[in-house]
């Protein structure tokens, strides 16, 4: 197995690569998830290309400084809490290089072939196989060291949204035809002819929505990633939140609240690590030699209250106890600085301008077997915003490209049109073969990196 040093040369050049990656990554994001949002007035000839990608960049920006970081944290904990502050101190080189050398691969691949690939899926298959990874590597029971329960909420949510965005979109494709009778709306783009001035305000006004839904939580995901990097890069500047001043005496009150449920009901692996955590954040600072190890115990505190609230044995009163707890510790290690939200968008959006003509002409032409019109185009844009969005402030990570995908193929479902099997079987493969793929090459990365 590889290893890498603290503080060696070739950890510092590991880093800087891996921040390159997570910045080359968000950029294929563009490629995939951002073009959804401008596909409609794209190939409608509503805004010019370059009109359109900048407007959804700005969009993008808007949503991302506006969204929370909700949905970035919620994918950093699916990691191992001894991942993601490994206790001698090591930067997670082995984890960012399995993390986004797996997603970008396979993001890039489905891109070349112009399929609407789930670029959050690749990246929560890739976290799931670091953390069967670290099971191995650590001889664990997978059953006892990986936090299912998170994972399988994430996993859910991805699963639901679709389905919801396919007959969603075709439930208002077919109150908008009923009640609607606006003959350009349902109308096959022509090349080089602009729509109808209301057709065109209306996709303009979805596109709108989709991109600033799509910062609200596809550029969350791209936070969390940046700060796994940053923290690791420079760990004694970026490990804490500098807006909140480390109180010891505050956090010892609520260690020691969280000793007897952590105690009693933590179930996974790591319940050991945590109360060893507890009993040094209550000797207070002359314990912690640096911020990463006060981070890495705080962050061992919050997997055993999450384990707490996961528990069945747990009573309702115990959850509400640990919850509380956890939400008061957060803050002190899951932040993310302006410039950070202000780089996830400008990766976004760049990616978008260069990449979007793929997954454009996909969306317009191949998932049904008419071209779409622009009824079709807006119903699942709502929709899709609508999921999006609501997703993204309650903490829950989706696909755009899945839920706007869907949302296409229920209009073309709902207008009798038909849907285009051909294309619709390799979206499917690769939506299926998407997170088996993710999490064998990212667990076997990890495995022998680590």
């Amino acid at each position: 197995m590889l290893h890498f040093a603290p503080e060696s040369i070739w950890s510092i050049i590991a880093l800087g690569l891996c921040f390159l990656l997570v910045c080359v990554f968000e950029f294929a994001n563009g490629f995939h998830d951002t073009a959804n949002a401008v596909a409609t007035v794209i190939y409608t000839n509503s805004l010019k290309p370059k009109v359109a990608v900048v407007w959804s960049g700005l969009m993008n920006l808007l949503g991302v400084l506006l969204g929370g970081i909700a949905v970035a944290y919620t994918l950093v904990e699916l990691l191992p809490p001894d991942v993601l502050s490994p206790p001698n101190g090591n930067p997670a080189v082995p984890m960012l290089v399995s993390l986004f050398g797996t997603a970008l691969a396979w993001n890039l691949l489905t891109w070349w072939f112009g399929i609407p690939n789930s670029s959050s899926h690749c990246v929560i298959g890739s976290l799931v196989g670091i953390a069967i990874g670290d099971s191995f590597l650590h001889a664990r029971d997978l059953g006892h060291s990986v936090d299912w329960n998170q994972i399988w909420k994430v996993l859910t949510t991805l699963a639901l949204s679709p389905p919801l965005g396919f007959i969603g979109a075709g439930i208002l494709f077919l109150i908008i035809r009923k009640f609607v009778h606006l003959p350009a709306l349902y109308e096959r783009p022509e090349p080089h002819h602009r729509p109808n001035p209301i057709v065109r305000t209306l996709l303009v006004t979805t596109c709108t929505l989709v991109s600033f839904s799509h910062g609200n939580n596809d550029g969350q995901k791209s936070i969390g990633l940046i700060m796994l990097t940053i923290i690791g890069l420079m760990p004694a500047a970026f490990a804490l939140n500098p807006q909140v001043p480390l109180q010891y005496d505050m956090i010892r009150q609520d260690v020691q609240a969280a000793r007897p449920l952590v105690a009693e009901f933590d179930r996974y692996s790591f319940k050991a690590d945590a109360l060893a955590s507890i009993d040094r954040l209550e000797k207070g600072a002359e314990i912690h030699a640096s911020p990463a190890e006060t981070r890495g115990d705080i962050y061992q505190v919050l997997s055993g209250l999450r384990s707490v609230a996961s528990n069945p044995a747990t009573s309702g009163e115990q959850k509400k106890e640990a919850e509380a707890l956890a939400k008061k510790l957060r803050p002190t290690v899951e932040y993310a600085p302006f410039w950070v939200r202000l780089l996830s968008a400008l990766c976004l959006g760049v990616g978008t301008m260069i990449g979007y003509r793929r997954i454009v002409q996909t969306l317009g032409e191949g998932i049904g077997k008419t071209h779409l019109n622009p009824a079709q185009g807006a119903a699942s844009e709502v929709v899709g915003a609508g999921l999006i969005m609501t997703a993204g402030y309650t903490g829950l990570p989706v696909s755009t490209t899945h839920i706007i995908t869907s949302g296409v193929a229920g209009t073309m479902v709902a207008s009798g049109s038909g849907i285009n099997m051909h294309m619709l079987t390799k979206i499917a493969l690769a939506w299926l073969f998407t997170l088996p793929v993710t999490i064998t090459v990212s667990a076997i990365l990890f495995y022998i990196l680590a």
